[in-house]
């Protein structure tokens, strides 16, 4: 996929800010659209379906976390790509972030080149993710398709945001392997992509609400597994 092909919605409720991400962005090449809260966020990401969505975390009508949470539930978007660009930079709101189903979490102020460059990291791993072939699983009753992004468990399928099924995917594909913390964050997030200690946790405790509790074991002080 070409630079002129990738769709980015900016959500912001400050113009200065959408001016300025959206001018590095569209030098870069990108198709840039603009939304300035939650609930305009939602209305164009149904209608543009783009491949980046990044957001601001408080805004009028509605913040960025609940907007983020209805984006992932519905079907045609819960795979596009979310970071938060909030000057909200504690724990806290960053675990809170992840928890919403975003990818990323990007603190303010942040120089626009830096800020381009985790861009392309972000849109590097989507491209490596689509050139990947077609692959299923089929673990302990549960159908994994990874070109499909869909997973079905007793007849039900379970729709998972992209980084959720990437880290289901990674620990079904081979059942009973402790995964270090490390190598999970390298293979799902990659090196170029800095994101919080707790980001493993909180998508492991989404992954034991959405597809069974006992199916994903802490080994304490080392990783997680996926034992059937």
């Amino acid at each position: 996929m070409k630079k002129k092909d990738i769709k980015i919605l900016l959500v912001d409720d400050e113009p200065d800010i959408l001016e300025i991400v959206g001018y590095n962005l569209s030098q870069e090449g990108y198709q840039i659209s603009t939304a300035i809260n939650g609930k305009d966020a939602i209305v164009k990401a149904k209608k543009e379906l783009p491949h980046l969505i990044i957001m601001d975390v408080m805004m009028p009508e509605m913040d960025g976390m609940e907007a983020c949470e209805n984006i992932r539930k519905i079907p045609e978007l819960s795979h596009v790509i979310i970071t938060f660009l909030t000057a909200r930079s504690e724990d806290y709101s960053q675990v809170a972030g992840f928890d919403a189903g975003a990818d990323d979490y990007i603190a303010k102020p942040i120089k626009p080149k830096l800020l381009v460059s985790k861009v392309k990291a972000l849109l590097r791993r989507f491209k490596e993710e689509e050139s990947k072939h077609s692959e299923t699983l089929n673990v302990g009753g549960i159908e994994i398709n990874r070109e499909e992004y869909r997973i079905v468990k007793d007849a039900v399928e379970i729709v998972l945001p992209r980084k959720e099924f990437e880290l289901f995917y990674l620990l079904a594909s081979k059942p009973g392997k402790v995964f270090k913390r490390d190598e999970i964050l390298d293979k799902v997030w990659g090196s170029e992509v800095i994101v919080g200690g707790r980001t493993i946790d909180v998508h492991i405790r989404k992954l034991r609400e959405k597809i069974g509790e006992d199916l994903f074991k802490t080994i304490k002080g080392v990783g997680y597994k996926f034992e059937i």
